[in-house]
């Protein structure tokens, strides 16, 4: 299966060290390696490596990370939407559930890196890669900027491998006028597959809700 194809492993020398980028990884793999106590952006980091690990026995669920030595200094996830999304009823959107680098290596062209590596597997073009960016997830703090100067960064750099911004009346994305909906379709979706997504980026008409059963 194309998913379960490893790529090269991509290295990066930084100011920092050396940082290997590979992937999809195995969750025997991960196991073996340590978490960067700075990702702790959506859970603790020894929390955040098991949910790392389970991805990579979904289906379709892929990982790559972004090495320093024997320590994950950033990663990337990829998951089929959740059964609650209204994109879980679509047969080829696969999500990329989160990305996130370690404070201490921003600025050294991880996730750049990571981004392009992980978006050169042949998988991914059998997909409609979704991504929803919710702004109470973001960094501010670490950073230093406000929502919409950080909402521009990372429109940017997920725009670097073919993502585009795309409207939708998603409630989670309306929740919040910073929000973002993203989307890249890849080369080997079919012209039925891309009608179905568009039909499903608004589901509410006149206000009724479409049907998707």
């Amino acid at each position: 299966m194309a998913a379960l194809v490893q790529l090269k492993p991509v290295e990066l020398n930084t100011p920092k060290g050396l940082v290997v980028f590979e992937g999809p990884v195995t969750d025997s793999y991960i196991d073996g390696l340590s978490m960067n106590e700075g990702l702790t952006n959506f859970r603790p980091p020894d929390r955040q490596k098991e949910a790392l690990k389970q991805i990579t026995n979904l289906p379709d669920g892929m990982i790559f990370i972004a090495r320093h030595e024997n320590e994950i200094i950033g990663y990337v996830t990829f998951h089929h939407p959740d059964d609650f999304s209204r994109w879980s009823k679509h047969p080829q959107v696969l999500e990329m559930g989160g990305i996130e680098v370690s404070p201490a290596w921003r600025g050294c062209g991880v996730a750049e890196n990571l981004m392009k590596l992980a978006f050169s597997h042949p998988a991914v073009e059998n997909f409609i890669v979704i991504t929803t960016e919710y702004c109470w997830h973001w960094d501010t703090r670490n950073t230093g900027l406000d929502i919409w100067a950080y909402q521009k960064m990372l429109t940017r750099l997920f725009g670097k491998v073919g993502l585009q911004k795309v409207t939708t009346d998603d409630p989670d994305i309306l929740e919040h006028p910073a929000n973002v909906f993203m989307a890249r379709i890849g080369k080997n979706v079919g012209k039925e597959d891309i009608m179905l997504f568009e039909g499903m980026r608004f589901l509410r008409k006149y206000g009724k809700v479409v049907n998707m059963a």
